[in-house]
C-alpha cells in the first residue's frame, strides 16, 4: 500500500493507555465510528486487555499491539506467532538485528512488524547515560537501515525524524509516530514531539495519540479535530 492509499481517518491511532478493560471499552464506545485504529500497550495488555484485539477486529477496527518485544530469537518468534493469531495489524519490537530477524520470520501473512528505533522520550543525554556512543539521529538512521535490510514492515520514530527516514528507506516502510501533541496540549514525558499537521507534512504515515484524546473532556471531538488536521495536511 502506498502512503496515498491510506485513508486519512485510518492514520490516527488512539492509544488505549487505560487501567482496565472496562475503561477501554467505555472509551471505545465514546469514540464510536470516529476512530478506526487503536493501540494496546503495556498498561492495558497487562490488565487483561489482549482479548480486546479480537473484539475490536470483529467490529472492523485495526489494532496496534505495542509490546516492544526484545529477547532471544526463539522467544521473540514464539511471541510473534501468538500475536499473529489474534488478528492484530501492527506489533512493535525493539530494533536489534536478532530481534527484528526473528519477528519478521514469524509474523505470518497479515501481521506487520514495526521496529522501535529510539524511544521518543529519549534525547542524546539519555542515550549517553545508557551507554550508547551514538546520538539519537545517528542511532535512528543505523537502526532504520538494518530494519529495511531485514524486511521489517515499518518504523516507530519521532515525527521530527520522518522526513529524513523516508530519504533512507523510501516509502515502502510505514512510519508510525508517537510524540504527537495538538497545539496547546501538555508534552508530558515526551521530548521529541510535533503537532499532527506538521507530523503528516513531515512524512509520518500514522500518528499515535493517547492522552490528548483519552483524557479530553470530549474524546470524540478531540479525535475528530486531529483527523481534520491530518486531512488538511494531506491536501
Amino acid at each position: 500500500m502506498q502512503p496515498s492509499e491510506i485513508a486519512p481517518r485510518d492514520r490516527l491511532i488512539v492509544a488505549l493507555d487505560l487501567p482496565s478493560v472496562e475503561a477501554a471499552e467505555t472509551m471505545i464506545g465514546r469514540l464510536g465510528d470516529a476512530v478506526t485504529f487503536y493501540k494496546i500497550g503495556y498498561q492495558l495488555a497487562y490488565a487483561g486487555g489482549l482479548p480486546l484485539i479480537g473484539r475490536l477486529a470483529d467490529r472492523g477496527k485495526k489494532v496496534f499491539i505495542d509490546l516492544k518485544l526484545h529477547d532471544i530469537g526463539n522467544t521473540v518468534a514464539r511471541g510473534v506467532e501468538s500475536i499473529a493469531r489474534t488478528g492484530a495489524t501492527f506489533l512493535t519490537v525493539h530494533a536489534y538485528p536478532q530481534t527484528m530477524k526473528a519477528a519478521v520470520e514469524a509474523r505470518g501473512p497479515n501481521l506487520k512488524i514495526l521496529a522501535v528505533t529510539v524511544l521518543t522520550s529519549y534525547d542524546d543525554n539519555d542515550l549517553h547515560a545508557a551507554g550508547y556512543r551514538l546520538n539519537v539521529s545517528d542511532l535512528v538512521e543505523a537502526r532504520a537501515q538494518q530494519a529495511q535490510v531485514l524486511g521489517v514492515d515499518g518504523l516507530v520514530c519521532s515525527p521530527e525524524e520522518a522526513a529524513h527516514l523516508h530519504k533512507i528507506v523510501g516509502h515502502q516502510m510505514r512510519l508510525v509516530t508517537p510524540g504527537i501533541r495538538p497545539a496547546g496540549a501538555a508534552t508530558g514525558d515526551q521530548k521529541r514531539i510535533m503537532t499532527p499537521g506538521r507530523a503528516i507534512a513531515a512524512g509520518a504515515d500514522y500518528l499515535v495519540v493517547g492522552r490528548p484524546v483519552v483524557e479530553a473532556a470530549d474524546p470524540r471531538a478531540a479525535a475528530e479535530a486531529i483527523q481534520a488536521e491530518i486531512s488538511q495536511a494531506l491536501v
